[in-house]
């Protein structure tokens, strides 16, 4: 998805195909754009500076005549030259063919779009997992950092596994919810998607299976399969992973290690029950299949609490376990833990250690402020009102608008409702004409390429106004596209 601040001044006396012409060979002398950079199809170019195909036709036709780009059929146009490449005798080097030999692979396509599109101002994000601006305690945020000011603390790097003040908060915390760990278990990192990246890298060969829910969001970022992972889903039903295929799942594939979200699963929204959590670690045992236990959304339940964590029976040291302040509290505090067995704690410290030299000092005292203060209890009680009161509300504007065209599970907690359509329709073809309307969504597949026909709607972050406005405009749009 192309986008830019720059737009052409059609009050200027320089013709339209001037000033763009003009403006795409700044970019290319500057060096944004490289040789073999792939420039926006025309029809895009021209939408996003609000004028005729036929301007963007002859500006692109100027810059071939300079040879600067090149068009081909079935591949685009690109950068072939720059202006200094023109006169000189050997050519820039081709950054182009850097960044797809690269180790880290990019985001899914639909990713990137989503990413990018968040930022449209007025966009209304129907599948966005995070909290609502209004859900994060900013005026308690800034009395905790005027306190810090005024507080003797450190503001230079913090040992390897983090301050050891946040590590003692955390291990009291994680006593409530029925976790045993020593501080010295315990590793602060920058959200959980960091932890997923330390243990990619280091604790897994090239090449390793790991095994998780299908659908996952662990398909849709590329952390594992960037390290040379394989994932593999296997399917859930209504109380979580069918831990009954695990085992024949595991001699096919011979995985390294299993990853789950059972609370409030991501993107389901489905609560694994206390039987399948104990059935999931005995399996797991008997496979010898080290358990990674993703429990971001845990204190977002409504009614009731979730069963404990699968860690809290784990008296063998198979599981690893992580937190995070991103889903309940913040997501810019960048706060997250591992708890898991020392040695592996250690060597994932020394990992991040490597890579960023530790979390922000500040966000870790301001955590440690959270959890001492008592403020952190008293916010997750406030968030859970009020994200059940947005659940209900979507739920009525689902049965209003939807009844007909989609089928769902009213989830517990959480974030999401996971919305499976009933008209065969392309997701491409949705995604794109809601988001032209102003709708963002997520779409199923990018969770699972065989889940084509779901999305992901979130309840925390949009307005109650703005849910009822997209799911009011979108139920259209679906119908539309059915007929």
């Amino acid at each position: 998805m192309f986008t830019t601040d720059w737009k052409p001044n059609k009050s200027s006396p320089i013709p339209i195909h001037k000033q763009i012409t003009d403006y795409i060979k700044e970019k290319i002398s500057n060096g944004e754009w490289t040789v073999g950079y792939r420039l926006p199809p025309q029809r895009t170019l021209a939408k996003e500076l609000g004028v005729n195909r036929s301007t963007i036709v002859t500006a692109y036709d100027e810059l071939i005549a300079d040879g600067l780009i090149e068009g081909k059929s079935g591949s685009g146009t690109r950068v072939v030259n720059n202006t200094w490449n023109l006169l000189a005798t050997t050519p820039p080097p081709d950054w182009n063919s850097y960044v797809k030999v690269g180790t880290h692979k990019p985001n899914l396509p639909t990713i990137q779009e989503i990413n990018q599109a968040e930022f449209i101002p007025n966009i209304i994000r129907l599948g966005t997992g995070e909290l609502s601006p209004n859900l994060i305690p900013s005026a308690s945020m800034k009395k905790i950092f005027h306190q810090l000011a005024n507080s003797e603390i450190s503001y230079g790097y913090e040992e390897p596994k983090g301050l050891l003040s946040l590590r003692e908060q955390i291990s009291n915390y994680l006593s409530t919810i029925g976790i045993s760990a020593s501080p010295s278990s315990i590793l602060i990192v920058s959200g959980a998607l960091q932890a997923l990246q330390l243990i990619s890298v280091g604790l897994l060969h090239r090449d390793s299976t790991v095994l998780t829910e299908k659908p996952s969001y662990l398909q849709s970022i590329n952390v594992f399969q960037s390290a040379g992972m394989r994932l593999v889903g296997i399917p859930m039903d209504k109380d979580g992973i069918q831990t009954n295929l695990i085992q024949q799942y595991n001699k096919q594939q011979k995985a390294a290690l299993f990853y789950t979200i059972p609370s409030f699963h991501n993107p389901t929204g489905t609560l694994m029950t206390a039987k399948r959590r104990q059935q999931l670690l005995d399996i797991c045992q008997q496979e010898q299949l080290p358990l990674i236990e993703d429990d971001v959304y845990r204190e977002l339940w409504f009614d009731e609490s979730p069963p404990k964590p699968i860690k809290s029976f784990d008296k063998n040291g198979l599981v690893l376990y992580l937190g995070s302040l991103s889903k309940s509290l913040s997501p810019g505090l960048r706060i997250g833990w591992i708890v898991g067995p020392e040695p592996v704690v250690e060597h994932l410290a020394d990992i991040k250690m490597q890579t960023d030299y530790g979390s922000s000092s500040l966000s870790q005292w301001a955590a440690v402020e959270w959890f001492s203060s008592g403020l952190y209890y008293k916010h997750i009680k406030e968030v859970r009102e009020q994200l059940k009161i947005r659940r209900d509300f979507t739920l009525t504007r689902l049965n209003k608008y939807f009844s007909n065209i989609a089928v769902w599970q009213k989830p517990t907690g959480g974030f999401y409702i996971w919305l499976r359509l009933l008209p065969s329709l392309s997701m491409r073809k949705l995604f794109e004409i809601a988001l032209s309307e102003g709708i963002l969504l997520n779409p199923g597949n990018v969770y699972d390429h065989q889940s084509e026909q779901y999305l992901r709607i979130s309840y925390s972050f949009a307005s109650l106004l703005d849910i009822d406005d997209g799911l009011k405009r979108l139920a259209k749009i679906i119908k539309s596209i059915a007929e």
